[in-house]
């Protein structure tokens, strides 16, 4: 269902094919782009306005991704070196909430994702049918978890918060 919180639905699950896997390995490739020019020519208070009530601010939300992204590339790495290692969650809201996020301009967030994304599209359009099933351990959620799910999640993750932000900047009549 597509609400203001989920403006393009929910993660969606499927399973591993070559289509798809192009399909999600091109939304990685993609994402600084898309977030790029969802905050293009945003002002500082635009950037400071949360993009739903009770919601991070698109600062914030900029920010996040980076976080979340240097994150799962990790996760990613460790994945396809170590067998089912325990990945470290982390709180989103305490990380949102540092001074590196209200201190630093978004640009430096979007660069990082530039270099990020570029090393992580070389790393995932390497491997291996079988290493797409290679796991980790999320403690919180007391489950393993794929790469190829990591993929999914990550690649609709972007999207998602891209969406946000084009959402806000449609609502505000920002363009």
């Amino acid at each position: 269902m597509v609400t203001v919180q989920y403006p393009i639905g929910k993660v969606q699950f499927v399973e591993y094919s070559e289509k798809e896997k192009e399909a999600r390995l091109a939304d990685i490739l993609f994402l600084p782009k898309m977030l790029e020019y969802a905050v293009l020519n945003l002002n500082e208070a635009q950037l400071q306005t949360p993009y739903r009530e009770g919601g991070w601010t698109v600062n914030q939300l900029v920010h996040h991704v980076a976080d979340s992204h240097m994150n799962a590339f990790i996760r990613c790495k460790l994945a396809l070196t170590e067998e089912n290692p325990t990945i470290k969650p982390y709180d989103q809201d305490a990380w949102v909430s540092r001074e590196d996020v209200s201190q630093v301009p978004v640009n430096i967030s979007i660069t990082l994702l530039h270099a990020l994304h570029h090393r992580w599209y070389e790393l995932l359009k390497s491997l291996t049918e079988q290493e797409w099933k290679r796991t980790v351990y999320h403690p919180e959620q007391q489950r393993e978890i794929s790469i190829w799910n990591i993929l999914l999640i990550y690649a609709w993750h972007g999207k998602h918060h891209a969406a946000h932000v084009t959402n806000l900047r449609e609502e505000k009549g920002w363009n």
